[in-house]
């Protein structure tokens, strides 16, 4: 829909185990990669201990120009030299190691994400906005790259290289080092709550990103641009547009200023602590205390201006994660999606065909049944017609058949085996679906047609189509079969579409099919053409048809007729007809529908 409300749900912050499990899930995330992180560490260790000693060697540089020891001096300042290369070096060793493991990380949780949702049940999909999956996808997974790539390297990196600082400082000077260290946990507890303000921040901007991404998919695809230009709501949407980017706008502000005024002030107080140590340390100096020198107090302010970076790293890495930990909640939220319809750990791998047994099977897509207690039998070989009033259940008969949803009660089996115990390649080997909805993909016309069959060559494909009487037009294109379709097959029309999607289900040669409306799509030649095409291949083949239009369905073996979501009739047409009950009422309106009636044929004649 394109005017869905764009509020967004009130917050509802994660409870403390909450926090802690998905702590404990991002965590995981990196488990895989033990031995490359551990390398990472040993690294980060390493080049924080060598980063305090120029501090020491600084000193020992200024004391050997009071005492103007050249010697001294000069193996000083090549240590400081040293040290400094060999650091940059493990930096660029280190960077490397830890995007590594960061993007293969990423990599994993986008994996998941789609695989995961790949296995949903198509129920997730109609009530879920495809721009909703979309930004999950993109913009939330993105969200957190940053901090999966470079957060667990820089917390231990920073962390070490304070811990390191820290013991530095205490070993020139404890009293100068506790004097410095005071403001550190007032610090940390402002950014905390800044912290949890950001977080409350950032679900609000990621629900307001998917509300746009929905609105961009819904609007300015094909469909849409249609829909909007033909109602003359372009302006609408543009405006609609408008006040969501807006709203994301003054988000991101927000955002971005939560707690500016808290990480202004611990910048200034890092900024002005040099200058109150020498404060400190020039009084104790003054009163003659032998315990502070100038080259202590050097080397000491060398320190400490060293900690203030990861310090305010490390602050900021809190801030990062706080903002993310919204994100990650959203992405486990997708995870943690039920998969309602699974295989069993003991699925059969390789189905049979046979006779297509619904017993006494009851559906419903919310409280109302759907279905209610169905029952009959495809014979293997046979067309079975389901026919009926729009929603009384035959298309959610096909796709019970195909396990897109389960039965909620009752069974179907497939030459004697429930469609529950068969793996979903045994099933999708056995039921081949053409839907009243045709998809195709932005891709060239062969491409769509071998993604039923990957391995297919071109002569299989060509004969694919020409089974479903499409083969002349594409040839007839200037780049054949590699003409791209464009998006969902718009360079095409209806009917070819459909055609398309016959001649790929052909392809893929199934010996059960379920045709949902597979004519509805095309004018009254081509329906001859395509039923002649279907016909054909449902000889000696197990066909499920669902069709308004009865004169498609007049010589199955069967026809089973439903009426909200019961079989109150069963048999052949002229059975059914001379039975005078619910099949005869459908069919004498179907002749009547396809009768012009006297108006239509005086307009008709009158413009002739």
């Amino acid at each position: 829909m394109f005017f869905h409300s764009s509020e967004a749900p009130p917050d509802r912050p994660a409870d403390p185990e909450t926090r802690r499990a998905n702590l404990r899930r991002i965590g995981g995330l990196f488990s895989p990669y033990k031995a490359r992180l551990t390398g990472v560490l040993l690294l980060i260790v390493v080049t924080a201990g060598l980063g305090v000693v120029p501090a020491f060697l600084l000193k020992q540089v200024l004391e050997a120009i009071g005492r103007n020891d050249t010697r001294a001096l000069s193996i000083n300042a090549a240590g400081m030299i040293v040290i400094a290369i060999v650091t940059g070096i493990l930096g660029v060793l280190q960077t490397l190691m830890s995007n590594q493991v960061g993007q293969r990380v990423m990599h994993d949780l986008r994996a998941a994400v789609f695989r995961h949702l790949q296995r949903l049940s198509l129920a997730f999909f109609t009530r879920t906005r495809t721009g909703e999956v979309q930004s999950r996808i993109s913009n939330d997974i993105g969200g957190v790259q940053n901090v999966v790539t470079n957060t667990a390297t820089s917390i231990a990196s920073n962390v070490t290289t304070v811990a390191a600082t820290m013991i530095g400082m205490l070993l020139l000077n404890w009293k100068l080092a506790l004097f410095a260290f005071a403001l550190i946990p007032l610090f940390a507890l402002l950014t905390r709550r800044v912290g949890k303000q950001r977080r409350r921040i950032a679900k609000t901007t990621q629900e307001t990103l998917a509300d746009i991404s929905s609105l961009v998919q819904e609007s300015l695809s094909v469909s849409g641009i249609l829909l909007g230009k033909t109602m003359g709501r372009g302006d609408e949407l543009a405006d609609r547009f408008e006040g969501e980017s807006r709203r994301l706008a003054d988000l991101e502000v927000r955002q971005r200023m939560a707690g500016r005024w808290v990480m202004a002030s611990i910048q200034t107080s890092f900024a002005i602590m040099p200058a109150a140590v020498y404060w400190f340390g020039g009084l104790a100096l003054a009163h003659g205390s032998t315990a502070v020198s100038i080259p202590v107090l050097v080397s000491f302010t060398t320190l400490q201006t060293r900690l203030f970076f990861p310090v305010g790293s490390l602050l900021g890495v809190g801030l990062d994660v706080q903002t993310s930990l919204a994100l990650f909640d959203r992405i486990f939220e997708y995870l943690d999606e039920r998969i309602d319809i699974d295989e069993k750990p003991d699925a059969v791998s390789t189905g049979r065909p046979g006779d297509v047994v619904f017993d006494h099977v009851w559906f419903g897509y919310g409280e109302q049944w759907t279905l209610e207690d169905v029952s009959f039998t495809v014979a293997a070989g046979t067309t079975t017609a389901l026919v009926g009033e729009t929603g009384s259940g035959k298309t959610t008969l096909g796709y019970l058949a195909a396990r897109l949803y389960d039965v909620a009660r009752g069974r179907i089996t497939i030459g004697g085996v429930d469609v529950r115990d068969l793996t979903f390649g045994a099933l999708s080997d056995l039921v081949g679906v053409v839907s009243q909805e045709t998809y195709l993909f932005h891709e060239s016309v062969r491409e769509n047609l071998r993604f039923a069959k990957p391995d297919a060559t071109d002569a299989e494909i060509e004969a694919a189509a020409d089974a479903a009487r499409i083969h002349d037009m594409i040839a007839a294109l200037p780049d054949g079969y590699d003409t791209v379709v464009g998006e969902r097959g718009y360079r095409f029309s209806g009917g070819e579409k459909q055609r398309i999607a016959i001649a790929r289900t052909i392809l893929r040669n199934p010996p059960i099919l379920v045709l949902d409306e597979a004519t509805s799509s095309l004018d009254t030649e081509t329906e001859r053409l395509v039923q002649e095409a279907l016909d054909r291949l449902s000889r000696g083949r197990t066909t499920i048809a669902i069709a308004h239009r009865l004169s498609t369905i007049r010589d199955a073996d069967q026809i089973v007729v439903l009426d909200h979501g019961r079989v109150v009739e069963t048999g052949r047409h002229d059975e059914l007809i001379r039975a005078g009950g619910r099949y005869a009422t459908l069919a004498a309106r179907d002749d009547d529908v396809s009768t012009p009636a006297p108006i239509a044929v005086a307009a008709l004649a009158s413009t002739s």
